[in-house]
């Protein structure tokens, strides 16, 4: 796992300049790779290449970055790793290549050597890297198939710049950080900005499954290599045709098989472990591969109500794990509140961040690799929503569509006083009035999705792009429950969740791998009725089947939690100073980015008990912490 940053100058810049300013760039990524560093330049091309390392395969010099291929040809900065290297490398060798040491990096250019971009089908694994052919004199960059691995790009004056994080193209003298309004709609619909947008109008998220090539300076238009689509509709074409148990035991193989390469490192591995159904799985299938004890991990809170602990200490117990588990209070918590910025680096205001950074820094003190259950609900249906906007639908598609029109309008034409003044049931009975006015499921489970429903009614001057949960899906066949999975699938898993991972691990140089996100357990998922995966109130069916092969039903057989932390107290009580700082309506104004008003608006309604509105607070207060440390490019305490 590493960082890598690079730049493509058309400006005849000199080698020393080029050198010096891909150090810096590398520079603000030592947290992802604190082992080693290598900046690479071809004066005569205006290419500069630089990487940071955190070591995982071979361990040597010989996994030095920037890194050259045999013939010479190409040179690589990688981000990432590649399970499978070891079958390819075998295959390349009876195809007559030579490795001079053990890394999965000289693997990644000798098949491109051998194959080119086909290269990437052959690859099982997270990454985001940038090739610079020098026979073509053309810069790629790709992203693995679901999005694990982050990467940026766009221009800074005349030149293109790229990096794994968005601090690392701060620091081009040239790159402009004019704010993007259109992506700020998003952000304060969903608490995130989905690919391709930035917070920053010249940069751009490369999206997951795609590659970039950039041919004279110039970016050509991403080119999709693998798609989440392709293999929801193959899922139609293809459906899997044996029964839930017969299919409970080919995932359960192709678990093992994921879990397995994903435990090969030459550094100390573990896993996160919450007790929920994604992470005990993981466990198991990693307890089943290994002839010791399984290095666990498990932070729980003071707070009854959010502690899940004492259920990952009893799995652990049962598996005969290696168990470190850490009760946190709200204390411990909000010590980390003014790092998220710098190490989100764009808004981000999913307040499961603070415990995915604590889970992190305390794994990272043992190990250097940990897996996760990330990917199982997405996959396998496992969010309470799904099922409850499904049911909401069944119910609202009986009802004329000319009523529900009406009533939807109705909640939007009658003056928020109004609906105040229905106490804490207003808001509950205006929102459910506003689902009815859904014309289609698309728009209804948007409205499910979203934090706010008319960003552009607070964003001033911006205009909300469409995303995946807008735009129709053109695929005939699909059910409600596999839309819900697709969308997911292709916005929130790689732009929260999975950023969210990577951030929180990044911050800690720790390298985290998902089994369950293998490309192979994903188009096997999509072949899946969907009463294998979520049926009769019972989600993640197949999976909870695979599971309890290894863990007694009774230790799982809960309503599902998830780590939550307690945002609403917060503001109330030991975040309120902050808070008026931050909500200053002269600052507001001042800033010209959202409507003040309605900012003071919903501040009093919530410290009046009238509305609980701390989700939209938190991401108005993410967003105003996120802007002040922007104008310094330097990590809290430096």
């Amino acid at each position: 796992m590493c960082g890598i940053a690079g730049i493509l100058s058309p400006s005849g810049v000199t080698e020393e300049c080029l050198n010096a300013l891909c150090r810096a760039m590398t520079g603000t990524l030592h947290h992802r790779g604190p082992d080693d560093y290598g900046v690479w330049t071809d004066p005569a091309a205006g290419i500069t290449l630089g990487h940071r390392r955190l070591s995982i395969q071979d361990l040597s010099p010989l996994g030095h970055q920037p890194m050259v291929s045999e013939s010479g040809r190409y040179q690589i900065v990688f981000n990432g790793e590649i399970y499978n290297f070891l079958v390819i490398k075998a295959k390349l060798t009876t195809l007559g290549h030579s490795f001079r040491g053990g890394s999965d990096t000289e693997v990644l250019l000798a098949a491109f050597e051998e194959w080119g971009t086909e290269a990437l089908i052959h690859m099982n694994g997270m990454f985001a890297f940038a090739l610079w052919d020098r026979e073509q004199r053309t810069l790629l960059l790709a992203r693995d198939r679901l999005g694990k691995k982050p990467l940026y790009y766009g221009m800074a004056g005349p030149d293109f710049v790229f990096g794994s994080e968005l601090k690392a193209l701060r620091e081009h003298p040239a790159f402009d950080p004019v704010i993007d309004r259109n992506a700020l709609c998003l952000y304060f619909r969903h608490n995130y900005i989905p690919a391709p947008h930035s917070i920053y109008s010249q940069v751009r998220k490369l999206p997951p499954g795609h590659t970039l090539t950039v041919s004279d300076g110039i970016p050509n238009n991403p080119v999709c290599y693998w798609s989440p689509k392709e293999i929801f509709r193959n899922g139609l074409t293809h459906p899997f045709l044996g029964d839930e148990e017969e299919a409970s035991q080919q995932l359960e193989r192709l678990l093992l098989d994921a879990t397995g390469l994903r435990m090969l490192a030459d550094v100390p591995v573990g896993a996160f472990l919450s007790g929920g159904i994604d992470s005990s799985l993981v466990v198991a299938m990693m307890q089943a591969r290994s002839n010791i004890p399984v290095k666990t991990f498990s932070i729980g809170f003071d707070e009854e109500r959010f502690n899940e602990a004492h259920h990952a200490s009893a799995v652990a117990r049962h598996l005969g794990t290696d168990h470190t588990e850490l009760i946190l209070t709200p204390k411990d918590l909000l010590g980390s509140l003014a790092s998220l910025p710098w190490h989100w680096d764009e808004p981000f205001s999913d307040s499961g961040q603070f415990t995915a950074l604590s889970v992190c820094k305390l794994a990272r003190e043992q190990v250097t690799v940990a897996l996760s259950g990330d990917g199982g609900d997405e996959l396998f249906l496992g969010y309470d929503r799904y099922g409850f906007t499904a049911g909401r639908w069944e119910r609202l598609a009986g009802l004329p569509l000319g009523l529900r029109q009406a009533l939807g309008r109705a909640s939007r034409i009658l003056p928020t006083a109004f609906w105040n003044s229905l106490g804490v049931l207003g808001p509950k009975l205006q929102w459910r009035l506003e689902t009815l006015g859904a014309p289609d499921f698309t728009a209804l489970y948007q409205m499910f999705i979203s934090h706010r429903r008319q960003p552009e009614c607070f964003v001033l001057g911006g205009r909300e792009p469409a995303t995946a949960y807008s735009q129709p899906l053109d695929l005939p066949g699909l059910d409600n429950y596999q839309t819900m999975s697709l969308r997911d699938i292709l916005v929130y898993l790689p732009d929260d969740i999975l950023c969210k991972v990577d951030r929180a691990s990044m911050a800690v140089s720790l390298e985290t791998r998902a089994p369950l996100l293998d490309y192979r357990v994903a188009e096997f998922a999509a072949t899946l009725p969907t009463d294998f995966k979520n049926s009769r109130g019972v989600a993640k069916r197949v999976l909870r089947r695979v599971l309890y092969r290894h863990v007694p039903r009774a230790l799982l057989e809960r309503p599902k939690m998830g780590f939550g932390v307690p945002v609403e107290e917060w503001l109330r009580g030991p975040l309120r100073s902050w808070c008026e700082d931050m909500l200053d309506e002269r600052l507001l104004y001042q800033q010209n980015y959202v409507d003040a008003a309605q900012v003071r608006s919903m501040w009093k309604q919530f410290l009046a008990g009238q509305n609980n509105l701390h989700q939209r607070l938190w991401d108005v207060l993410m967003f105003q912490a996120w802007l002040a440390q922007s104008h310094d490019n330097r990590p809290p305490g430096r």
